[in-house]
């Protein structure tokens, strides 16, 4: 008689971590795969949206700004405690990300204002050198 025995997921994981490279083809590969996990977890449709554009601007934030040949950047989710936390990690600790003003005629710079505009919070952690983690949270509904 076989005595194995079989573990079974019940419910998703409350944590997603993948490793992409920093181009434009891996920011849009964080976003599609957030956007699964998320509609695995069965988040509301206002988090998973917010969340969905939070991911898609620290991606691209990481493979524009963080962006160090033969380094990939992590895309991690948390779900815990009542708080989606988005995690996007690269390796240019010395490029710290800045909120800033851009004027009316500028084509770019506006990111982090919009992870301002949709998150609960967000930062910085720096470590271990020579990597970055900037993060943005959301709270979640009661359940």
């Amino acid at each position: 008689m076989n005595s194995e025995k079989s573990t079974r997921l019940l419910s998703p994981t409350d944590h997603f971590s993948v490793l992409l490279s920093p181009t434009p083809r891996g920011a849009r590969l964080a976003r599609l795969l957030a956007t699964d996990w998320m509609r695995d977890r069965d988040l509301p449709h206002r988090v998973s949206e917010a969340a969905e554009h939070l991911v898609a601007e620290l991606a691209a934030n990481a493979a524009t700004h963080g962006r160090l040949s033969g380094r990939d950047f992590r895309l991690a989710l948390l779900d815990r405690d009542g708080i989606l936390r988005i995690e996007v990690t690269d390796t240019r600790g010395d490029d710290l990300p800045r909120l800033k003003q851009p004027a009316p005629e500028d084509e770019s710079g506006r990111g982090l204002l919009l992870v301002e505009a949709l998150a609960d919070r967000w930062g910085v952690e720096l470590g271990p050198a020579p990597r970055k983690t900037v993060w943005a949270e959301l709270d979640l509904p009661p359940s």
